[in-house]
């Protein structure tokens, strides 16, 4: 079965480290990529590229319906992730080519840019987890 993720999620799944916005969102997320983007096979999961909620923003309590409580925000972030990563909505691709495309055109020091007004960004996790990816292929 696919995942359906905004654009913005491609990278916040390379980034999680187990923490979340809430107990319920933190699960749902380890779910998604612990028990299936990084568990064996996990390369070949399929992903559906939406505009809108998706399998992350299930539990997330800022989300309103298919939308987000800080749409414009979180408009922004997909984005700058879809031009930097080359997807639109309708796009699939697995988790694996997923990966080579964030290595192909995300450098570490770009998420500054890429990730502009995202609270995570200043905890450094998602660049550490771009670093490792450049650097050994693990995210």
């Amino acid at each position: 079965m696919s995942l359906r993720f905004r654009r913005h999620h491609f990278l916040c799944s390379l980034g999680f480290q187990g923490k979340g916005y809430s107990d319920a969102f933190t699960a749902n997320m380890d779910a998604v990529v612990t028990g299936r983007l990084r568990a064996p096979g996990g390369a070949g999961v399929e992903i559906e590229v939406v505009a809108g909620a998706d399998a992350i923003c299930g539990p997330c309590p800022e989300r309103r319906g298919e939308g987000c409580a800080k749409q414009a925000r979180i408009d922004a972030l997909d984005a700058a992730h879809g031009a930097a990563l080359g997807l639109v909505p309708g796009d699939r691709i697995t988790w694996g080519d997923a990966l080579g495309r964030i290595r192909a055109h995300v450098q570490p020091g770009d998420l500054a840019r890429i990730c502009a007004g995202c609270g995570w960004l200043e905890l450094g996790l998602c660049e550490a987890a771009l670093q490792r990816l450049h650097a050994d292929g693990q995210g």
